[in-house]
């Protein structure tokens, strides 16, 4: 934690180092989360004790376009042994993108008590951490049915329809193709999703993967994010700013660096994104 704590983040507290998690692993009041793209992974190995936490099967609602609810997120957190003085600390693959997806969703519950593993699997996995296939058996909890509040962290499309209007700022963290509407997706990934490409105009392109150190998946230190940001972007830490992406989940990981690292005031996650921006009739576009 002492190397988490002399970056200068704005928020510290919400990393852990993996020396931590090993520290924390049978402990009673921490609840370890992996949290993927890839949903084999799990099964093939992950940090003893954990449980997985599916994007797609268990944040997400099975029928319409949009999160769990309340209900729903109090099966899961029975499901997961966790009550609302558990703290949670998420993990995962692509530099922790989809922990940090994880993370967002749990904050629309409320569950404020929640830490990312600096680094995720990668950094475990180089530095020959131990690794099983068991899956762990938990009680069943019984966590109060929460109140989810969608208005302070998440942007819907009628609000950034009248945050560009207001000329407000905005931040495309997909890669240079998808931005300039060559591609739909990221490459090497089936170009689908939308109808149009481009971009939502006057938002800055700043993708999401350069605030990870590729080598070991830590987050890069508070000084080399501002140079990023603040002095090639421009960014205003104190002015209204919504990120985006395709669906939501790479932005997630620039909203958690906005919020918590650099210590942005408003930053809110459209997970509408691309695939619902780019489908809209009638809405602006550049390219």
């Amino acid at each position: 934690m002492s190397d988490i704590a002399n970056r200068g983040y704005t928020t510290p507290d919400v990393l852990v180092s993996t020396d931590w998690v090993a520290k924390h692993l049978n402990d009673p009041n921490v609840r370890i989360i992996e949290s993927n793209e890839d949903p084999l992974l799990y099964p093939s190995g992950h940090i003893p004790g954990a449980v997985q936490v599916d994007w797609t099967t268990d944040l997400n609602d099975p029928v319409r376009r949009d999160y769990i609810d309340s209900e729903g997120f109090a099966a899961l957190a029975s499901r997961i042994s966790i009550t609302p003085e558990t703290t949670v600390v998420f993990y995962g693959d692509k530099n922790n993108w989809w922990a940090c997806y994880a993370f967002w969703v749990f904050q629309l519950f409320g569950h404020t008590n929640a830490k990312v593993m600096d680094g995720g699997r990668l950094k475990w996995e180089k530095e020959g951490r131990e690794m099983t296939r068991d899956v762990p058996q938990y009680p069943l909890t019984q966590y109060p049915v929460p109140q989810r509040d969608d208005s302070v962290i998440r942007a819907f499309r009628k609000e950034v329809l009248k945050h560009i209007e207001n000329g407000g700022q905005l931040v495309d963290v997909r890669s240079p193709a998808e931005y300039t509407g060559e591609l739909l997706h990221m490459a090497n990934y089936p170009q689908e999703g939308a109808l149009r490409g481009g971009h939502i105009p006057n938002a800055r392109n700043i993708p999401w993967s350069q605030a990870a150190n590729p080598e070991d998946g830590t987050f890069k230190s508070a000084d080399e994010l501002r140079a990023i940001y603040l002095k090639e972007q421009g960014l205003n830490p104190e002015a209204e700013t919504i990120t985006y992406c395709r669906i939501g989940e790479r932005s997630s990981h620039t909203w958690f660096v906005l919020r918590y690292l650099l210590g942005f005031k408003n930053v809110r996650n459209y997970d509408g994104s691309w695939t619902e921006w780019g489908n809209l009739v009638n809405v602006p576009i550049e390219k």
